[in-house]
This record gives structure tokens, C-alpha cells and sequence, in this order.
């Protein structure tokens, strides 16, 4: 069957140059169908003809159309609590190991790079609220790319599919449904402690930090290896001494890797 429109090696090849060169994400030709499908859906939307007036479309127009790209491009796919491991490394080992260490100043500084719809940011705030006491400065930077679901993330609102398999304490104690009765929005005092902020993770930082942890899961899988290194290198930096990352369950770091040790479970110790 005929495809409705005819999507070139050259245009394929300028599109990927383009993805990676904005934010270090490699297509492999394995990607052609998933790029294909996404940008089919901006070509109708802008009502073009086919990929070689989207190109020039976005050329031209790279203020207004180039997050509209690199939103339809990135994928988002999340769950609450998703790798339940880590969130019990959290409850079990980290979280009582802050409460020591961070007792004189008691703050404690977390990140979630790449937290698409805001599952995972969501997800680490109900684990650590109620852990720390009254009057500690507890506080999760949610970034991501994609500023479609960041939106998506800042209003809390999930249906109830989304919310299918959290327990019903966690729904009861985290959540109210809305008025439709049909969805479930996270309660105001969670909020509260997240701030969601549309970040490029290969373009300059404003925040200085520290972080005592960092969760960046299953974003580097879209990374090659020195893009990878170089932001492994840029966590070290901006974590505290011997503080933590939590990397997706099929991504590792390199033998190379001199600043973080494996603990397993893919969750790293910066040495120093």
C-alpha cells in the first residue's frame, strides 16, 4: 500500500542531522516509520503537500514550527512508579541516609531529567513526602525537552487508566478526582514540592545545584556514546559529594566512566 506521502533517504538523513544536532538524540534507520508517522501528522496539520515543504517549512519558520519538531519526534512513554526498585532504594537506603547527612542543613535537592508526563517526578515526591520532618526544605526539579508534556505534567490530571495499579492508599492519600469524576489530579501539597521546567539537557544549565540525587531514565537509550559521557560528566558536577543517579533499566555507563560506581540495579555512586 501506498504511503500518503514519500519520505526520502536525503530528507530522512536531514531530519535525523537535525534531531541530533538540537538535542543529541540518534535516529537509527530503524527510527524511519516512527519519524515518518510523527511528522506525517505536522504535514497535515500545516496542510503541506509532503516532507520536502515540511523542511522548508520548518527552515523558514524554526521560531514558531521547531518545537512542534522536536515534540513530535521524542518519545514519551511513562508509568507511576515505574522500576519499583529504585523507589524502594529510595524509601529503604537513600532517604534515611539524607536524613543523617543533611540534618544540620537540612535540605535536600532532587532532579528528574527527562520526566515526560510527570509519572516519575510525581512518583519520587510521594515516596519521599512524609520521610522528612516537619520543617526540612525538600524540593524536585522535573525537566524535560518536550514542553507539550510538561504542560501535560504541571496540571497533575491523569485518567483513571493512568492511575490503573497504584494502590488505593496512594490514590486516597496523593490524589482527588475531578468533578467529572472521571480523572484523577494530584493533590495541591504534593505539587507543591515539584517545579517543571522545559530544559535542553545538551544546552547550558541555569540551575547550579547541588542535587543529592538525580533520576534520568530512559533518556541516554536515545544517546551515542560521547553525548553520553558528557552528560554522565555534567551529573558529576552538579551532585553533591557521593550523591546518587538513576539511569533506565536497559542503559548502563561505559568502563570509561571514572566518576560513578555501580551499585546495581542500574542506580550509580559518584566516587567523590
Amino acid at each position: 500500500m501506498a504511503k500518503e506521502f514519500l519520505l526520502t533517504d536525503s530528507e530522512f538523513t536531514h531530519i535525523v542531522d537535525l534531531v541530533y544536532k538540537a538535542c543529541g538524540i540518534v535516529l537509527g534507520e530503524h527510527k524511519r516509520e516512527m519519524v515518518y508517522s510523527r511528522l506525517a501528522r505536522r504535514i497535515r496539520s500545516l496542510k503541506l503537500s509532503n516532507f520536502e515543504q515540511y523542511i522548508d517549512y520548518l527552515e523558514s519558520n524554526k521560531d514558531e514550527e521547531f518545537s512542534h519538531f522536536i515534540n513530535a519526534i521524542t518519545t514519551n512513554l511513562t508509568s507511576f512508579f515505574r522500576e519499583m526498585h529504585h523507589f524502594e532504594f529510595l524509601k529503604n537506603t537513600l532517604v534515611p541516609k539524607l536524613l543523617k547527612e543533611n540534618r544540620s542543613t537540612k535540605r535536600v535537592r532532587i532532579w528528574s531529567a527527562g520526566c515526560s508526563t510527570g509519572e516519575e517526578p510525581y512518583s519520587i515526591a510521594m515516596t519521599v513526602a512524609g520521610m522528612f520532618p516537619i520543617g526540612w526544605d525538600v524540593k524536585i526539579l522535573a525537566t524535560d525537552l518536550d514542553s507539550n508534556v510538561l504542560a501535560k505534567a504541571s496540571s497533575g490530571e491523569y485518567s483513571a487508566n493512568s492511575t490503573t495499579g497504584l494502590e488505593p492508599e496512594i490514590l486516597k492519600n496523593w490524589f482527588f478526582k475531578d468533578k467529572q469524576g472521571e480523572n484523577y489530579k494530584v493533590k495541591p501539597e504534593l505539587k507543591k514540592m515539584i517545579h517543571f521546567k522545559r530544559l535542553n539537557l545538551l544546552q547550558g544549565w541555569p540551575m547550579k545545584g547541588p542535587f543529592d540525587f538525580i533520576f534520568c531514565r530512559n533518556v541516554v537509550i536515545y544517546f551515542d556514546k560521547e553525548t553520553k559521557e558528557k552528560l554522565f560528566n555534567n551529573y558529576s558536577n552538579i551532585l553533591v559529594s557521593k550523591g546518587h543517579l538513576f539511569l533506565g533499566h536497559s542503559e548502563s555507563m561505559s568502563k570509561e566512566q571514572k566518576n560513578f560506581s555501580g551499585l546495581g540495579k542500574t542506580i550509580y555512586h559518584k566516587i567523590k
